[in-house]
């Protein structure tokens, strides 16, 4: 009864924090959230301010990519690579399997192409944020290095004449991104990997349908004993788990994909279709591109600044430099990966099962095949996870020693509550945790997109200084071949 209780007002406390942040206006007939017009006219601001980064600049970001720019005794921690990695793990997660059915079950397949849309203006808003967090961070006696969000609103506005608003904002964000990080990044994916697993050894008769409790512990013993180790113990970690998942996955959605060929062009006019759909029983065209722009922005963090906190950590010089590396994110993660599940759960069919939410949807898209394959499922969803929590993890530790200080006893606070709740989230509803994540991550677009504008210049010259530093590399690298 006491549990009940608690349980039934936590949902009132969330639903109720959820009418808040998600308060609409009328557009067009239908009831718009005005923070999904904060994304989309954050996202259109980067674009056009930064003259469509995301298109002229991918050919340098793959020079980046392959260490072509590094150097070693640049200050920071990691490498290109390991910081693209380590923020990948963060958004190549469930956000893409799970988040993308959910995407699908409230916004109807029409959610899909909007996704793709705010994947490809994210990577403008992930230029901007990651020039930002390189360019602001903290490089401490030990050679450790701190940033993100927190740090370029503090800093950034007070170069601009606005400490107080800086200082404020700064610690606001802080607290949304401690708190993200122990629901969006740390409960939602133990939740939903703990979901697959049971279902694929025997469901209501596996052993962990009665041991939730085990299975959230040794989840959070694996966390704990690489996290401890530092940004360069979890980048170490990444750099090997994230190509290898993502190469199994995509293997198995392209599996599926083939499979169901002849399906695949009417799966697409469905996509199509519905994005534009007015009369949509999910909620119309507004409907989808509420979902498709929230789900992208929760997949690939665009917006929210968060990457910004690993990217920081990059051996370089040039903050520019490592944009143009971060701006890859959006498009492996939202317009790849997440179109792939998009296209598995449409092409199946299974988004019209009545009773499927989240990763069930998308599991049972995957047994159409073969009855053996939600296990490949199970296997991905696991190593998605565990990636997704080392690096929230990190990230909402930098949030609480902003917020806290520097001290071992903040490290220790923030690292019981984080893998208590680790063991928790294989036990709270998903309806629940969705909830509070969707209000928590979109709180953190409002200081983080009202910083980007303001220190719109700071970028632009930062852009600048880089690319003539490639000019001059360049011409050198001519002069001498010639």
């Amino acid at each position: 009864m006491v549990t009940e209780s608690l349980i039934g007002l936590a949902e009132t406390l969330v639903y109720g924090f959820m009418g808040i942040v998600f308060t609409s206006v009328p557009i067009a007939g239908n009831s718009v959230p005005i923070i999904v017009l904060w994304l989309i006219a954050g996202a259109l601001f980067c674009t056009v301010r930064f003259g469509f980064q995301q298109f002229r600049s991918l050919p340098l970001a793959l020079r980046l990519l392959r260490g072509e720019f590094n150097d070693p005794d640049a200050p920071g921690e990691v490498s290109h690579f390991q910081a693209l990695t380590s923020a990948l793990s963060v958004t190549v997660g469930l956000g893409n399997i799970s988040g993308v059915a959910i995407a699908i079950a409230i916004g109807g397949p029409g959610a899909v192409l909007w996704m793709m849309v705010a994947g490809f203006l994210g990577m403008a808003t992930k230029y901007a944020e990651c020039t930002l967090g390189v360019k602001y961070r903290t490089v401490h006696a030990d050679g450790t290095v701190s940033g993100g969000p927190m740090y370029y609103l503090k800093r950034g506005l007070g170069e601009r004449g606005w400490p107080r608003l800086g200082a404020a904002l700064a610690s606001f964000i802080a607290l949304a991104i401690m708190l993200a990080s122990f629901v969006s990044t740390n409960m939602y994916q133990v939740n939903q990997v703990y979901t697959q697993v049971v279902t694929v050894t025997g469901g209501a008769g596996s052993f962990f349908d009665e041991n939730a409790w085990l299975f959230g512990t040794v989840i959070a013993g694996f966390v704990g004993g690489i996290v401890i180790g530092g940004m360069q113990s979890i980048a170490q970690t990444t750099e090997k788990l994230l190509p290898a998942m993502s190469l199994l996955y995509v293997t198995a959605a392209l599996i599926i994909l083939i499979a169901n060929y002849a399906q695949l062009p009417q799966a697409m006019m469905t996509i199509l279709t519905s994005a534009f759909d007015t009369d949509s029983v999910t909620g119309g065209l507004w409907g989808a591109i509420t979902q498709g722009f929230i789900r992208a922005m929760i997949s690939s963090e665009a917006g929210m600044g968060t990457s910004a906190i690993a990217h920081a950590t990059a051996r370089t010089r040039f903050p520019a430099a490592e944009d143009h590396v971060a701006l890859l994110e959006p498009f492996i993660d939202t317009v790849v990966i997440c179109t792939l599940t998009a296209l598995v759960i449409v092409v199946t069919g299974t988004y019209l099962e009545e009773g499927l939410n989240g990763i069930e949807m998308t599991s049972a898209a995957y047994a159409t095949v073969l009855p053996w394959f939600p296990l490949i499922l199970a296997v991905s969803v696991t190593l998605f996870a565990f990636s997704t929590i080392l690096v929230s993890c990190y990230y909402g530790l930098q949030a609480s020693e902003m917020l806290f200080g520097y001290r071992k006893r903040v490290k220790a606070t923030y690292l019981i509550v984080f893998l208590s709740l680790t063991v928790s989230g294989s036990l709270v509803s998903l309806d629940l945790i969705v909830g509070l994540m969707d209000s928590l991550v979109v709180l953190i677009c409002i200081p983080n997109i009202i910083g980007l504008i303001v220190l719109a210049p700071v970028i632009r010259d930062e852009h600048r200084r880089f690319k003539a530093h490639v000019h001059q590399r360049d011409r050198a690298r001519l002069s001498v071949s010639s």
